[in-house]
């Protein structure tokens, strides 16, 4: 029954983080004043729009305006007689040379907002409606360039592409170091570039019934995360194995080996840092779930050092586990530690009981 239990609670376990730091939540009944909030953030909301969506805004809108003016330039040219079909005269000076349909409007449009220029055709100095008309296209065509262009750019420049190359294991482990009973994990840097001021922290995520009787779906508990140095400024040029004291204090205290898999929880770590090349801040997440967390194992060595004296780094073993001896709970390891500690300061047994024996009564028994 109990497999059962666990294999049902494994299908139906969702997660809010996947495993490559996107979040799984979905947003239901939004006023329509908030999805209005995202149009006046339209640099963000075009910032955040998947490829495809941003690549037909960008095509749309260098076409919409074209055609637009296009209609314009056309709209120009038939007020002011200049189409063939009017049959104009010989000595008649058109707003624009050489416009002789929606076609041809629509390629001089196209060449004014872009600056290609052919000379073919031309804006002439007898309307100033047509002049007007060519400040406004030139002026809007920059307009559109820069936003279009400059959205292009930051979306490839995104720090949000650098976390790509910050890779965590795939599963986190529990065992011991140091005398302390630990949960790790390991992050490395594919790059050599390094993240400048590097700080990891974690949260945890389960769901927690108040002693008021509210349930608190995701209800987060701070996990700090170290490494030997501290977690904070973290020098990040090799992978590096960061770790979570199980003590009284931590939410792991209570579970153990046997029951690891029976708890409902998603552990959330978080690096952020400063990207070398560009100075612009960028966080890197992943989740863990208990089914992603082995007790009683570690990692295996990834680090080494070659005969050049170059220290080498072999990814093939970084998220490798090797097996290794470990209390199956924490609170057993600490009662170890007091129990030796009680012998070493040399308590004394309380059930041990002393007889006195009165003197009289001893020398009695000599006689006799």
């Amino acid at each position: 029954m109990l497999n059962i239990h666990i294999k049902e609670s494994r299908r139906r376990r969702a997660r809010l983080v996947s495993k490559d730091g996107r979040c799984n939540i979905e947003f239901g009944n939004v006023e329509e004043q908030s999805r209005v909030a995202f149009l006046s953030d339209i640099w963000t909301t075009i910032l955040d729009l998947k490829w495809r969506y941003k690549m037909t805004i960008f095509i749309s809108a260098f076409l919409g305006s074209w055609f637009l003016f296009g209609l314009l330039w056309y709209a120009v040219a038939y007020l002011h007689k200049d189409l063939p079909e009017f049959d104009p005269p010989v000595n008649h000076t058109p707003c624009v040379e050489n416009i002789n349909g929606l076609t041809s409007s629509f390629l001089f449009s196209l060449e004014t907002q872009v600056t290609i220029g052919y000379g073919f055709r031309c804006v002439t100095e007898q309307c100033g409606t047509a002049i007007f008309l060519l400040i406004a296209q030139s002026i809007l065509g920059v307009i559109i360039n820069s936003f279009m262009c400059g959205a292009i750019l930051a979306k490839i420049s995104r720090p949000k592409k650098r976390g790509k190359t910050i890779t965590f294991s795939k599963k986190a482990v529990i065992s011991k170091r140091g005398g302390k009973l630990c949960l790790l994990i390991r992050v490395a840097n594919l790059r050599k570039s390094l993240l400048i001021g590097s700080h990891i922290y974690g949260k945890l995520l389960k769901t927690t019934l108040t002693p008021e009787g509210e349930t608190i779906i995701l209800d987060q508990v701070n996990i700090e995360f170290t490494v030997d140095a501290g977690n904070e400024n973290l020098f990040f040029v090799s992978p590096m194995t960061i770790y979570h004291i199980i003590d009284k204090n931590s939410p792991f205290f209570e579970m153990s080996a046997e029951t690891l898999i029976q708890h409902d929880f998603e552990l959330v770590v978080f690096l952020d840092g400063t990207v070398e090349a560009t100075s612009a801040t960028c966080q890197v997440r992943t989740s863990y779930i208990p089914e992603e967390v082995l007790w009683g194992f570690r990692f295996a060595p990834i680090v080494s050092k070659t005969k050049e004296g170059k220290y080498r780094v072999d990814f093939s073993n970084f998220s490798k586990t090797v097996e290794v001896e470990t209390p199956h709970c924490a609170f057993c390891l600490y009662n170890e530690r007091d129990a030796k500690a009680k012998l070493k300061r040399g308590y004394d047994n309380p059930a041990f009981s002393v007889t006195e024996i009165s003197e009289t009564t001893e020398a009695n028994e000599t006689k006799m």
